[in-house]
């Protein structure tokens, strides 16, 4: 006798809710539990499994995600119109799960093809970098960069990826000594230094606030023959600047054809996590294989970034449980502090997250997103908490703090030294990250398929049964090699990731 097949997944025994793994028909049965829906389930929301009562707690994977607003029956739908937000449930235990993380033996370790640069930093690029102090300067530097989009430009630099222009509205009304400014300038001293950028060229107006030099001597940059400048007002104006500042690209150019990738072991890679367009696919299927990627990445002695700070409220405990000491433990508690702060006043505070895509993909309260968004972690132990865009000088998980806003969260991601992203979606976000490239996760095969020039991987084939998590993770990890040693992403190959740099401003523009 053939086994019917599920259409509904608990995620953990005693969840009051289970997942939706098709449309759902009121009336029918919620195979593999005896019972039957009494509304309409879309796709990867939630339904009740037993009765609840006004103000009971909600759970998923034995976490708390909400309370039931009103009396909800048993095979009811569960979303936004009984189910309600309240405070953080998660307790603040500091490393009482410590892992015994396993570590592979150096010459087991596997390799990629990378750019071994002069100060001992990793790349798995090859570009030159146009990067403004202002924005003033933007279209400046685009024009230099523009001159560089024909291939035969680019014939007489061989191995050289391209010369990338990254601007920004900023730059000027920031107060000096401000958070924004300070975080402004470390974001750009971060891709001044990042190792896919084989040389950088500075673009500034001359009267900004930004001052190019005084960004420098602040960062403890150096201007030589890898990092150069231009001020528009001391060359002579647009037409001037855009021809002197191709050739200084043209000489950064000629530098950068002077490398050639090499074998180098996978310790060296640094990849950012992020997850865009989530639904609630994304904590069953994209999210904790990229977690089991980074598990074998840790294992190798390799480094991961999570960030985005809102996206962890909620389930903070999991990685509080993991933390190797107090202080890193108290480092989060403080970020997830400000935060709270900081959203006060807004309309929902906290809960003003999710996005309406993610709502309509089954995410009811950031408490939800948040159990999805943590898995991308892994099971490893959280080593060190970073503030935006500071540089990560520890190998292992780290956490960095940002917004939810992927561009945003990227560009410190990035700025702090991740010289590749992961990242996970379920709605299908369409992003790049340049100079680093980005490998997408789609979480179910139907948006996979659907959007398939833009995902790199299907991780939809663990809810169809083909792969386990695990399967899957090596899959993305052996992803990971493969783009660091030069395949190019769906994102690379159409063409996206320079309006995606996007420094986080935190302050007034005066």
């Amino acid at each position: 006798m053939s086994q019917t097949k599920s259409v509904i997944l608990q995620m953990k025994s005693g969840d009051e809710v289970a997942i939706a793994l098709r449309e759902i028909n009121s009336g029918e049965a919620l195979a593999p539990f005896e019972l039957h829906a009494s509304q309409d389930i879309p796709f990867g929301h939630k339904v009740a499994l037993r009765s609840l009562a006004k103000g009971d707690v909600i759970h998923r994977l034995g976490q708390p995600i909400g309370v039931a607003a009103t009396p909800i029956g048993k095979g009811c739908h569960v979303h936004l119109h009984n189910m309600g937000f309240e405070a953080s449930m998660a307790g603040h235990a500091i490393g009482t799960r410590l892992s015994n993380t396993p570590t592979i033996d150096s010459h087991d370790i596997p390799t990629f093809e990378g750019y071994l640069r002069a100060d001992g930093k990793v790349g798995t690029r090859n570009y030159v970098g146009v990067l403004t102090s202002v924005n003033c300067s933007a279209l400046v530097a685009r024009m230099i960069a523009d001159h560089f989009r024909d291939p035969v430009r680019l014939l007489p630099y061989p191995g050289v990826d391209g010369v990338v222009a990254l601007t920004h509205k900023s730059g000027c009304s920031v107060a000096e000594g401000s958070k924004s400014m300070r975080m402004l300038r470390r974001t750009l001293a971060g891709y001044a230094r990042h190792p896919n950028f084989s040389g950088v060229l500075f673009i500034g107006l001359g009267c900004e606030d930004n001052q190019i030099d005084q960004l420098i001597d602040e960062e403890g940059l150096v201007l030589g023959e890898d990092l150069r400048k231009l001020v528009i007002q001391e060359v002579g104006g647009t037409r001037a600047s855009v021809g002197r500042g191709i050739e200084m690209v043209e000489a950064l150019l000629e530098r950068a054809s002077r490398y050639r990738r090499q074998s180098l072991p996978a310790s060296e890679i640094v990849v950012g996590l992020q997850c865009g367009g989530s639904d609630s696919f994304s904590g069953i299927s994209a999210n904790p294989a990229l977690g089991a990627a980074v598990d074998r990445l840790v294992a190798c002695g390799g480094t991961a970034i999570l960030a985005e700070t809102p996206e962890i409220y909620g389930a903070e405990n999991l990685l509080l449980e993991r933390a190797v000491s107090r202080e890193v433990g108290e480092k989060l508690v403080g970020l997830l502090e400000w935060w709270k702060t900081y959203t006060k006043n807004e309309p929902q505070g906290f809960d003003n997250n999710p996005s309406p895509g993610n709502k309509a993909g089954g995410l009811t309260t950031i408490l939800e997103k948040s159990l999805g968004a943590v898995a991308k972690g892994g099971t490893t132990n959280l080593i060190e908490v970073y503030g935006f865009g500071v540089p990560v000088d520890k190998r292992g998980l780290v956490f960095m703090d940002s917004p939810g806003f992927d561009p945003v969260s990227a560009t410190g991601q990035v700025a702090s030294g991740a010289n590749l992203i992961a990242f996970t979606t379920g709605r299908g976000s369409c992003f790049g990250c340049r100079p680093s490239p980005s490998i997408k996760l789609a979480t179910n095969s139907e948006m996979y398929n659907r959007m398939s020039e833009d995902m790199d991987v299907n991780c939809g084939t663990i809810l169809d049964g083909d792969k386990s998590i695990d399967e899957m993770g090596e899959k993305i990890f052996r992803e990971m090699l493969a783009t660091a040693s030069g395949k190019s992403t769906k994102s690379e190959l159409l063409g996206y990731g320079d309006d995606e740099f996007a420094p986080w401003h935190v302050n007034a523009w005066l």
